[in-house]
């Protein structure tokens, strides 16, 4: 008897698991490099060794341009879920050397080598990741209700980043913090490796998109790449770099940078801030589903809107808010309010993008400009947030963060409703320009 093939939501849960585990790995790294830090680098200041380890962070984002062309090529090439399956064989890889990698005591500089190669394979991984979940997720949904499916890939990424706050919780609470610093740091780059294989077992049985398939099998079809992409893609690229630059920039803010700011401004304790943005991602969660439901009944454009115009009438208001308040009620309210408009992005950000290119350079199309922006504007965020902040000027930042979704309200401008006419309705191969000429 033939084997059942698995429907929608199986594939959206196996597509989704990995981009958990990775962002799960990705975050770990992040939050636990307060207690791995004097393993790998010398003896002496605590500060110069966060600093250490905080540059092979930057060197995790400056690989995932890199990684988005490599493995965005890959899965225009051989398949997203070839690709797929790679990226996450990369992540486990690396959290797995961190892992079991003795400190500089043992084997002296070749550990913080180590360190780096490995952050260098989790680079690529999250770097390719993102173009080439974007694109399966969209191509595999069903049609009318794309932006509904495709918007589970934030929702995954910010389980994964509540997952790897959870287990340091977890952990603080069952060991000692000389435990902490001995070994306890490197059981979440365990159970991430760990859960990584299980993830590629289950990517290795999942469905290939059928738009692929037809791609592969209908007639001469046309080879992407990068000459192709930048040769009749132009402006589509330009297109994905302004959208999500605004969206990255303030997704960093208010996810990640947002809760520091809390702490190091507002004055509000770190144990409460913490359980702030534990609880207000929580809730951010939800509302993915909920905003791509609304772009798939209404439209890309207006839930784009939506995110550039009020991001950037409230980007400034809530942070100035933020900043002056010491209650963490209001903190929370502010926070909350910020991630609302911020899912009007998240929620799209897969959908909008993969409808702009054809199958041939769709994963290209989608991974390379959005890793591009992510690692110059994304990585910067919170670097360019504290020189301004030590330099006296914080509320710089702010007009930033609201200058960077301008750009994403003007790519949102110059898009055609991507959702109609789209190549993924029409046809597998190129279809008509999305982007105004």
């Amino acid at each position: 008897m033939p084997h059942k093939k698995p429907g929608v939501v199986a594939n959206v849960v196996r597509g989704c698991l990995g981009n958990l585990v990775e962002w799960y790995d990705w975050f770990v790294y992040a939050s636990f490099s307060i207690y791995f830090a004097a393993s790998f680098f010398p003896e002496g200041n605590l500060t110069a060794q966060l600093l250490s380890t905080a540059v092979v962070f930057a060197v995790g984002f400056l690989m995932r341009p890199l990684g988005g062309w490599l493995l965005g090529l890959y899965a225009d090439r051989f398949g997203r879920r070839a690709a797929l399956t790679l990226s996450v064989t990369l992540m486990s890889f690396g959290s797995l050397t961190i892992a079991i990698t003795p400190g500089y005591a043992s084997i002296g500089l070749l550990a913080p080598v180590i360190l780096v190669v490995a952050r260098l394979a989790q680079g690529l991984s999250v770097g390719g990741e993102f173009g080439s979940s974007a694109t399966y997720l969209s191509e595999i949904a069903t049609p009318g209700r794309r932006g509904f499916y495709s918007s589970f890939q934030y929702v995954s990424i910010t389980v994964g980043q509540l997952a790897a706050l959870l287990v340091m919780i977890v952990m603080q609470s069952l060991l000692t913090e000389a435990q902490m610093y001995a070994w306890g740091w490197r059981i979440p780059f365990v159970l991430g490796a760990l859960a990584g294989l299980v993830v590629m077992y289950l990517r290795r049985s999942m469905m290939e998109s059928e738009h692929f398939q037809r791609f592969l099998t209908d007639g001469s079809p046309s080879r992407g790449g990068l000459r192709v992409l930048l040769r009749s893609h132009r402006r589509q690229v330009l297109a994905v770099l302004g959208l999500a630059i605004g969206g990255t920039v303030a997704f960093y803010t208010f996810t990640s940078y947002l809760q520091k700011y809390m702490v190091n401004t507002a004055g509000i304790p770190k144990p409460t801030a913490s359980l702030i943005g534990f609880a207000a991602l929580f809730l951010f969660i939800f509302m993915q589903p909920v905003a791509g439901a609304l772009s798939d009944r209404f439209g890309r454009r207006p839930v784009m809107f939506g995110f550039s115009v009020g991001g950037m009438l409230l980007t400034v208001p809530i942070m100035t808010l933020v900043g002056r308040t010491g209650n963490p009620w209001i903190a929370f309210l502010l926070m909350i309010t910020a991630l609302v408009f911020l899912s009007g992005y998240t929620a799209l950000s897969a959908i909008i993008k993969a409808e702009m290119f054809p199958t041939n350079v769709r994963a290209l199309g989608v991974g390379l400009p959005h890793a591009l922006a992510t690692a110059v504007f994304g990585g910067l965020s919170e670097p360019i947030a504290l020189a301004l902040k030590q330099a006296g000027h914080e509320s710089v930042f702010f007009w930033w963060v609201t200058g960077c979704i301008g750009l994403t309200f003007v790519a949102t401008l110059v898009v055609r409703e991507p959702s109609r006419g789209s190549s993924l309705e029409v046809s597998a191969l190129p279809a008509r320009d999305s982007v105004v000429q």
